[in-house]
């Protein structure tokens, strides 16, 4: 037993060279800054019952322990899959059929026995917790692709290699905008657009391709047209003019936005301290998840906020950067599809909250509250790491071949 355990700590140091611990520390503050904001956006509106929908009142630790549990199991996937899992395993053809072809099944299972929450039916309740499937479409999107478009090697001309993986993750996105589940299908068509930048496709293709989305696009919108005489849904439309214009009907249309604002204006450089936040209480819809942001700004301000975005962009910065430095196209598109989903739903909330763009519904990476986010990011960070491992042993090889 001591003999294993010393193997083990030892297998742990070896390996801890290739691990990047920036990133790993980044991760883990990011989470755990979630875990204190969630509890106290949520510590005085779940005993009132604001936070539940109409369904009665929890405990003023509900939201923070369902987050702990998830956060403890995000930790131990990310450890497993820093250590112990293997890249090859994802590029296994098999693995990659179970995970296509099992999203589209979940997702169809979930239109049909879904729970319904906010209008949308995104969920699959498994008793313990509730799945949101559209989150880990996200990640089988990123691996799908980068395994697809490696193992190809003609990728100058227009060709069923290029469109069939494009036109499963099309369905499973089809899928995910009939729940109706807007914000996640346009992030995936983001994270997509990012892949095929970074994929080495030829000019030509690639407009082609962009041709075929815009020619979909329009025929939803034509099809929106035909059904309600707009191009956008009355929700959809709503959201635009509260962009334009929050306090116009701050009561109403532009409750959420306008309280959102308020909040971000309260905290000025320091912010008013942690728990003494206001507008939590019963002003936010959603303090605890799509308006985690305003909390942390009215609570700790302008530079907890800095904190945390620094803390996002560095994620971003460092899948970028192991993006540029891999020879590998499968892990260049491993670290670009993972810090265009952190960073390109980073940027969909504080837009959402700030009024830069319309409200989408989009979680805060690491920071707002719901299980299937957390698990799926924690996931992404997995990849990252495991990516980011064999970027350092591919340069610690090419520099020993140099010195031989």
């Amino acid at each position: 037993m001591v003999n294993q355990l010393k193997k083990f700590v030892e297998y742990i140091r070896v390996y801890s060279k290739y691990v990047d611990f920036t990133l790993l520390i980044s991760y883990v503050v990011l989470c755990l800054i979630g875990l204190v904001m969630i509890y106290s956006a949520s510590m005085v509106a779940g005993p009132r019952g604001m936070l539940t929908g109409g369904n009665g009142t929890v405990s003023s630790t509900y939201f923070y322990v369902r987050q702990l549990f998830s956060v403890i199991l995000g930790f131990g996937i990310v450890f497993f899959m820093a250590y112990f899992m293997h890249i090859n395993i994802i590029k296994d053809k098999r693995v990659q059929q179970i995970s296509i072809f099992g999203m589209l099944i979940i997702l169809l299972l979930t239109l049909i026995i879904g729970t319904k929450v906010n209008g949308a039916r995104s969920w699959i309740n498994l008793s313990i917790m509730s799945l949101q499937p559209s989150e880990f479409l996200k990640i089988v999107t990123i691996i799908y692709l980068a395994y697809i478009y490696d193992r190809k090697k003609r990728l100058n001309e227009m060709s069923l290699d290029l469109l069939a993986p494009l036109i499963l993750i099309g369905i499973c996105s089809g899928l995910v905008l009939l729940q109706p589940d807007l914000g996640s299908t346009m992030l995936i068509m983001m994270i997509i657009g990012c892949i095929f930048l970074y994929s080495g496709i030829a000019f030509k293709p690639m407009m082609i391709m962009g041709g075929i989305v815009a020619s979909a696009t329009l025929v939803v919108m034509l099809g929106t047209y035909i059904a309600t005489g707009n191009f956008l849904l009355e929700h959809q439309t709503e959201r635009f003019e509260v962009m334009n214009n929050p306090f116009k009907d701050e009561s109403n249309s532009g409750y959420q936005l306008s309280n959102s604002l308020l909040a971000i204006g309260n905290g000025g450089l320091f912010g008013r301290g942690l728990g003494n936040g206001i507008m939590k209480l019963g002003y936010l819809p959603e303090p605890h998840t799509d308006f985690i942001f305003a909390v942390i700004s009215e609570e700790l301000g302008l530079i907890g906020v800095l904190v945390v975005i620094f803390l996002l962009f560095f994620i971003v910065y460092k899948g970028f950067l192991y993006a540029a430095l891999a020879h590998s196209l499968f892990y260049k598109l491993i670290c670009v599809g993972v810090a265009s989903y952190i960073g390109i739903q980073t940027f969909i909330n504080l837009g959402g909250v700030s009024g830069l763009i319309p409200l989408t519904g989009v979680p805060l990476p690491f920071l707002s509250y719901g299980g299937s986010s957390m698990l799926s990011l924690s996931i992404a960070v997995g990849l990252l790491l495991m990516a980011s491992k064999h970027v350092k042993q591919e340069a610690e090889q090419h520099t020993y071949s140099k010195r031989k």
